[in-house]
């Protein structure tokens, strides 16, 4: 079994850690909100076993990376910069994304702007959506949710969401997680609800109202939980946070951003993502994604999970991420 090594960088004017496995083509794996290079360990050995030097990091923010203070060094524009130092770092003149959650965005954004330095992409969770919309993000997010609560606004006023979870971040940690898994999922179907966003007023919080399970799911261990935690506890939730804040910037910068997706490319969901969730509509995810690109590989929606895509379903996802390497 291939080791998991760290290394920390400079990439792009700060400094990242680096955990890697294997020898071969670059494959670099991107994490989401709010989640740490950890949430690739069920990965990275097992495309390291494949012949590839698989590669994740903490976004700058998280873990053991730096952690600039101003929103506007989350950038879409900074994130995507970052992985090419990591290209740039390691001596390679090209690599594959992949990405989870913000992760995606980074993952398929760096493809996007980086054509000539990314040969391929995929993402889980959170598809690619196509250019620049007609509106910055978060002012659609403000025209959908009027008058009712969502995460990503009540993230808007610096300081508010950081207090909430540093308040106790293994409970915060804990609850949001096994909220908008498949166990988690499936209980606020049943009782009319949708996961990460449950039925609130809009001066409502992001914990408030999220069910408090007696156990853990299979796929998260407390060693696990502990783990996170004590990433968070290095550097708090400001940076993580900042990236939900800096999105009408990226609506500034992102002007030619490409309609769609020019690389080979895939894209797993689970059935009960509440990403699936977010825009009312009539189509599926899968359906609604397919015209954001020039070459979707593979689509896959795996039964019965929620968010955290590739700690879910570890196996189903490594057997997608093979089938899609040897496609290309």
């Amino acid at each position: 079994m291939n080791e998991i090594s760290f290394q920390h960088i400079n990439s792009n004017g700060i400094n990242l850690r680096l955990a890697i496995a294997g020898e071969g083509p670059l494959i670099i794996f991107c994490h989401g909100w709010p989640e740490s290079w950890y949430s690739y360990r069920h990965q990275l050995p097992s495309i390291a076993e494949a012949g590839y030097k698989a590669v994740t990091y903490d976004v700058r923010g998280y873990g053991e990376s730096d952690k600039p203070h101003p929103i506007e060094s989350y950038t879409m524009r900074e994130l995507t910069a970052d992985v090419i130092g990591i290209l740039d770092a390691l001596g390679y003149e090209e690599a594959i994304t992949i990405g989870h959650d913000w992760g995606g965005p980074i993952a398929l954004n760096t493809a996007a702007l980086y054509p000539e330095r990314i040969k391929a992409t995929g993402s889980l969770s959170v598809p690619y959506m196509g250019g620049r919309g007609p509106l910055p993000l978060l002012d659609i997010w403000k025209e959908i949710y009027k008058g009712k609560f969502f995460y990503q606004l009540y993230f808007q006023k610096e300081g508010v969401a950081e207090k909430e979870f540093e308040d106790d971040l293994k409970k915060a940690l804990t609850l949001t997680y096994t909220n908008s898994d498949g166990r988690g999922m499936a209980a606020a179907i049943k009782r009319g609800e949708s996961g990460l966003n449950p039925p609130k007023t809009p001066e409502s919080t992001f914990l408030e109202g999220m069910q408090e399970f007696s156990d853990l799911p299979s796929w998260l261990s407390s060693e696990d939980i502990d783990y996170f935690v004590s990433q968070f506890e290095i550097g708090g939730m400001r940076g993580p946070l900042n990236r939900y804040r800096a999105q009408n910037i990226d609506w500034q910068e992102l002007e030619n951003l490409p309609e769609k997706l020019d690389q080979p490319a895939f894209f797993v969901t689970g059935s009960l993502d509440p990403v699936n969730f977010f825009v009312p509509s009539n189509k599926s995810l899968l359906e609604r994604i397919e015209v954001n690109y020039e070459n979707l590989l593979i689509t896959k929606e795996i039964q019965d999970i929620g968010h955290w895509t590739q700690q879910e379903s570890p196996d189903e996802v490594n057997r997608v991420i093979l089938e899609f390497l040897n496609k290309i």
